[in-house]
């Protein structure tokens, strides 16, 4: 599959037409871009958080019709328990959406396109793009 999960940063760097969302240009492009469902519910209270209008949140709409959103699967939930309790047994804690998106990645075997790289430092066998500094 000539795929990737993007991570919530990057559909919200790509949507508001930040400098940071074109360094990932290159790795999206000829891709299938997916994202979790958890990148759904994270933009829409994003959306809500800020009291967004119609207009802005079909704009979004549009935005996220060019990813195909992953729903949870029985398997997603093991590999996100999984991915929590190793993070967390590797000392490093990780949040309860980044294990969602890591599990989706896990789950299609592809690569997780974010720039937070840290947050998911603690998922093994992971394989992040990223170009954070």
């Amino acid at each position: 599959m000539n795929a990737v999960v993007v991570d919530t940063d990057v559909v919200s760097f790509i949507f508001k037409g930040h400098a940071t969302g074109a360094l990932y240009e290159r790795d999206l492009d000829g891709h299938t871009l997916m994202i979790s469902f958890m990148t759904v519910a994270e933009l829409e209270r994003w959306a809500i958080q800020k009291q967004w209008g119609e207009g802005r949140r079909r704009w979004l709409d549009l935005h996220l019709d060019r990813f195909v959103v992953v729903p949870f699967t029985r398997r997603m939930c093991t590999l996100w328990a999984e991915a929590t309790v190793t993070a967390r047994s590797r000392g490093r804690r990780i949040e309860c959406a980044d294990a969602w998106i890591a599990a989706t990645a896990m789950q299609y075997d592809v690569p997780l396109v974010t720039h937070n790289r840290a947050d998911y430092l603690g998922v093994p066998d992971l394989k992040l793009i990223s170009h954070e500094d």
